[in-house]
């Protein structure tokens, strides 16, 4: 089975707590995040996610819950 690493990604941060949400307008990817995340998911987002390129972001990003869906 292939492993998809930006799929990791984003479940590692969510495991560690993270509350960011995908936002997609006009099919530009975004993140909110309306309650702080704690320290162990925002430095992980910090140093492995927004260091990422922005089209690697992206896919990262596209594994997270989705405001979108609520």
């Amino acid at each position: 089975m292939m492993t998809n690493a930006a799929k990791e990604l984003a479940t590692e941060y969510l495991r560690l707590g993270g509350h960011r949400l995908l936002v997609m307008d006009d099919n530009i990817l975004s993140t909110n995040c309306w309650e702080p995340d704690p320290p162990e998911a925002e430095s992980f987002w910090s140093e492995r996610i927004e260091t990422l390129s922005p089209r690697r972001r992206n896919e990262v990003m596209s594994f997270l819950p989705s405001i979108n869906a609520r």
